[in-house]
């Protein structure tokens, strides 16, 4: 296969998934904004800066819910926005139309075509409408993917995509609020507190699954396990490295060579089989979040060099 065909079908998938973590990072801030005593601006700048949008706004600029509406939603010259990163997805997919479904093209064209004519001021409006729309385009693809793609080659380099930006957008979730997370007293949690944390399991749709495994103890140590150690979640880094391991595996199976991306994420997989939540959170939950953002970004540039980006 064509190295521009891969390298354009990895790319589709991380931006189809970086509008979804976007969308899921509004969400968040949205819910604790609203929280009694909350500081708007601070919620909502912890969200600019875990999208990597802080450079759009000032240091002193007001950032509040109409701010980060136009900054992360809708605009196209942010290249953190859901719309550039829709535009992005589309370019890359008519790069490689032949290499995708029917219903996996119509998919993706109609998302973008819909968020293209929406106005800030309907946005803002329904906000939590517009956010579930676009999180339901990011599933829409992907189970057009799941259901009518061949597994070959195609859909190794998709899912490697997938994983890697799915990895990035949990370890993003995390941090964007890790100051504020985990008291330094280690006392109990305050109402405020404790709804900050389940607040990142909404954010990724995981209350009714997290009430599965735990039944309703919404310790603060048992979400980070579900969100970094659980392998069973679809959004926990052991899951996503475990699904990246899987896909390079098939490439390398299929190439007949290994690469540097292929030992990282070996050990990576291995480093969290031998983790516990109290290890990381005393060495630092924040540390921990920075050198696993540096390992994914070391893992996007090995396979980028490995495969001819």
């Amino acid at each position: 296969m064509l190295s521009r065909t891969a390298e354009s079908l990895f790319w589709m998938a991380r931006y189809i998934e970086r509008a979804e973590a976007t969308a899921r990072l509004i969400e968040m801030g949205r819910r604790m904004a609203m929280l009694p005593g909350a500081y708007g601006q601070e919620e909502w700048r912890s969200v600019v800066a875990a999208a990597g949008a802080g450079a759009a706004f000032d240091a002193g600029a007001r950032i509040g819910e109409a701010e980060v509406c136009r900054s992360l939603i809708l605009d196209g010259d942010n290249p953190s926005s859901i719309r550039a990163c829709l535009d992005r997805a589309r370019n890359n997919a008519r790069a490689v139309r032949t290499a995708l479904t029917a219903d996996m093209w119509e998919g993706l064209n109609e998302g973008w075509r819909w968020l293209g004519g929406v106005e800030a001021e309907t946005v803002r409006r329904d906000l939590p409408a517009t956010l579930d729309r676009i999180r339901s385009l990011s599933a829409l693809f992907r189970g057009a993917a799941q259901t009518t793609m061949l597994r070959g080659e195609r859909y190794d380099f998709l899912s490697a995509g997938a994983f890697l930006e799915r990895a990035d957008m949990t370890l993003r979730l995390l941090d964007a609020k890790y100051f504020v997370l985990l008291p330094e007293t280690g006392l109990l949690l305050d109402n405020r507190d404790r709804y900050r944390w389940i607040s990142l399991l909404h954010a990724t749709s995981a209350v009714r699954a997290f009430h599965y495994v735990y039944r309703g103890d919404f310790d603060p140590s048992k979400i980070a396990h579900f969100m970094i150690l659980n392998a069973e979640f679809p959004c926990s880094l052991a899951f996503c490295y475990g699904g990246l391991r899987a896909a390079l595996i098939r490439l390398a199976n299929r190439y007949g060579a290994r690469h540097d991306c292929h030992a990282t994420v070996e050990k990576a997989v291995l480093q969290l089989q031998d983790r516990e939540m109290d290890d990381i959170f005393d060495e630092g939950l924040h540390e921990f979040l920075l050198e696993a953002l540096r390992v994914n970004a070391r893992l996007s540039g090995e396979l980028s060099r490995a495969y001819h980006f």
